[in-house]
């Protein structure tokens, strides 16, 4: 019996170290299958061909940021376990970042709950592979960095969806309102009332959406 596990990271070394890591695991008696994969389209095919070939991907680390596959539009090591989580539904995810900005974080775990979510700064070679043999039993892991980042909303009293988050950090990338629609599932109407909810929290209303890009940097949540 095979355990196939896909490991997507942009830096060939690290990908062969999480495999050294993971070597020593004990996979109730499975041969561990590796596969490596350092971009977004190459991952894309990878998990296609698995699909055809009615093979299971059983556990996934994904690197967040990763180059992108356009033509999919698969952007990132997110965009990635969505496809996965269609893909292959029993499929255990872990994400790894360098990043741990709450909003982001909180979009991520609204949208795709994945079982591991790691920031590369707390983890080293020892706890690494256990953590991986805790997830792979069934456990949910949030690495230190990853529950303080979602404690920082809590501590500032926001409780936006998934979609509010994905507004604000839309239009800190450079995305305009009317634009918005392209990349949300909503009407200009119910996004614009969002929008005011969101300026009326951190802008008391009043702002343009420098004023609130630059507010939600402040507060530390972008």
């Amino acid at each position: 019996m095979i355990f196939s596990i896909l490991i997507v990271d942009d830096h060939p070394m690290t990908v062969d170290s999480y495999i050294n890591l993971l070597s020593e695991n004990n996979y109730q008696n499975k041969t561990p299958d590796f596969i490596k994969s350092y971009n977004c389209e190459d991952a894309y095919n990878k998990i296609n061909f698995y699909l055809k070939q009615d093979i299971t991907i059983d556990f996934a680390l994904l690197d967040i940021n990763l180059p992108s596959y356009k033509k999919a539009n698969i952007n990132n090591g997110t965009d990635l376990a969505l496809l996965l989580r269609q893909r292959f539904p029993n499929c255990k995810i872990v994400l790894l970042t360098m990043h741990s900005e709450p909003l982001t974080v909180d979009k991520i775990i609204k949208s795709l709950k994945p079982e591991g979510f790691i920031a590369k700064s707390d983890i080293n070679f020892e706890l690494f592979p256990v953590i991986c043999k805790k997830i792979m039993e069934g456990e949910i892991f949030r690495s230190p960095t990853i529950i303080e980042s979602q404690r920082e909303l809590f501590k500032k009293n926001i409780n936006w969806d998934n979609h509010d988050n994905h507004i604000l950090i839309l239009i800190s990338e450079g995305v305009k309102t009317v634009n918005l629609p392209d990349y949300i599932p909503l009407s200009m109407s119910a996004i614009e009332k969002r929008k005011a909810s969101i300026k009326d929290q951190l802008l008391q209303g009043k702002g343009s959406d420098k004023d609130l890009i630059e507010k939600a940097k402040k507060l530390g949540l972008l």
